[in-house]
């Protein structure tokens, strides 16, 4: 299974041109390089989502913090038998 984190760009680095940028995006605090190639129209203050160093689409803010909060209460979830009580 694949998964994408969504992140807010906090800063858009220069690259070898404008569609090989890299960013700063923030994940809840954790600050990661990240490649904005798939997304060339992204900017600062722009929520993405991120799999494996590459953002893959812009996403609503508000529904960029509510996949946050899902997957930080996931977090302290270690045994897949309590995964059946989350909806």
């Amino acid at each position: 299974m694949c998964l994408a984190i969504p992140g807010k760009i906090i800063q858009i680095d220069s690259g070898i041109d404008d569609i090989f940028r890299v960013a700063k995006v923030s994940f809840n605090g954790i600050v990661k390089q990240v490649n904005l190639s798939m997304v060339p129209e992204a900017k600062t203050g722009d929520y993405v989502l991120v799999h494996v160093g590459s953002a893959i689409s812009i996403v609503d803010e508000v529904e960029a913090k509510k996949t946050m909060n899902i997957l930080m209460q996931l977090e302290g979830l270690d045994k897949p038998d309590e995964w059946e009580n989350l909806s």
